[in-house]
């Protein structure tokens, strides 16, 4: 989905080369000027040393972000594309390289239950520590970094730019926001300091420890949940399932809030008793509290045999869900369908009315229902 209001499209990435800086080759001189900070010189600008990594000898060195466990050689990349070992440490090359900046409603994200009806200044870089085949935003999670233009953005320019934008929000979106740990940190940091909310929009692909540090920074997350078989994430993501659930079990209750995303792809992850299990998992290990959205697939990427998801498959996804003890269940990607609005799970009166992204009702009074007073998870104001 491509956005009108966008501050750099896709289609310019490969147009716009002035600023996007081959990061292949570093010399000793440029790495010499790395320090926990990022770099300020030349081609070096982007290289950072990483967090959440040792050395096993030999010069090699293994990832200890995500569950890929990367073990890199000198010169070599991760799966993600953008951690590096150079001359025996581990260093990232997308420190403030910002390959996309949108504004965006935060019901695009999306983001129901917190703050209805605000923007989020919404950014990406390149890479992706998973493979999906069904990938959206695939022109940036699965290229190289020097492959896209850039522009740079430090964490205290990123909060000028959002305030700026009129933005309460900083999302990390549209590619993989763990490959972005070490800037994600720094500028939420920044972002507070400045009076924004951070939040990212993320497959939950990493591990427990990095997990509740980065949730530690951030006001809100959103997972999306790609299914309940293990065999999906290794056969269509090239992951697996449980270091996701084992995220989401460290970081619940860390953050402020969190919302989860399945996108409901026919004959692959659409089985009612697939969806049962996973709601009851939800239900049982995180809360009946956290909102689930079952989204429409529509062709895309590599998977392009498959129709679009039945709007049925998706309302008998929200009714198992609702079942199983889900208070906050939605249909997406279906703009105007009654099951996108909030409605009280108290008195089933609606309490927010949305038709598409960008008209949003919110009668939500200080963190209640209007009609009957129950208390409504979510943040509010």
């Amino acid at each position: 989905m491509k956005d009108p209001d966008a501050l750099f499209g896709r289609r310019e990435f490969l147009r716009r080369g002035g600023r996007a800086l081959c990061l292949t080759a570093f010399g000793s001189q440029l790495l010499e000027s790395c320090s926990d900070t990022y770099c300020q010189s030349g081609a070096a600008y982007y290289v950072k040393p990483a967090k959440m990594w040792k050395k096993l000898g030999d010069g090699t060195v293994q990832c200890l972000l995500c569950p890929n466990g990367c073990q890199l050689d000198e010169g070599e990349r991760g799966i993600c594309r953008v951690r590096k070992n150079v001359r025996g440490s581990l260093f990232t090359v997308i420190y403030s390289r910002i390959s996309a900046a949108h504004v965006d409603p935060i019901e695009k994200k999306p983001l129901f239950h917190y703050l209805p009806g605000s923007t989020a200044f919404s950014i990406a870089t390149a890479g992706c520590n998973l493979s999906c085949k069904f990938c959206q935003n695939w022109e940036l999670s699965q290229s190289n970094p020097e492959d896209l233009s850039a522009e740079q953005i430090t964490p205290e320019d990123l909060s000028r730019r959002a305030r700026a934008s009129g933005s309460r929000v900083i999302a990390y979106t549209y590619n993989e926001p763990t490959v972005q740990f070490e800037y994600i940190l720094d500028s939420a940091a920044a972002a507070r300091r400045a009076g924004l909310r951070p939040v990212i929009i993320s497959n939950g692909y990493i591990r427990p420890e990095a997990g509740k540090m980065l949730a530690r920074s951030l006001d809100a997350i959103k997972i999306d949940l790609k299914a309940f078989t293990n065999r999906f994430y290794t056969d269509i993501c090239g992951g697996s399932l449980r270091p996701v659930l084992d995220n989401l079990v460290a970081i619940h209750g860390t953050v402020k809030w969190l919302e989860l995303v399945v996108l409901v792809i026919p004959t692959l992850n659409d089985s009612p008793g697939e969806i049962r299990k996973m709601a009851a998992w939800v239900r049982k290990n995180l809360s009946g509290d956290v909102p689930m959205h079952f989204t429409r697939f529509h062709a895309m990427y590599r998977i392009q045999n498959l129709p679009p998801t039945p709007v049925s498959t998706l309302e008998r996804c929200r009714q198992i869900a609702r079942d199983e003890g889900i208070r906050y269940s939605y249909v997406g990607n279906v703009p105007g369908h009654r099951w996108e609005n909030t409605y009280c799970h108290n008195c089933g009166k609606m309490i927010i009315s949305r038709s598409g992204f960008f008209h949003v009702q919110n009668d939500v009074r200080n963190g209640a229902c209007p009609h009957c007073g129950a208390k409504v998870p979510g943040v509010w104001t």
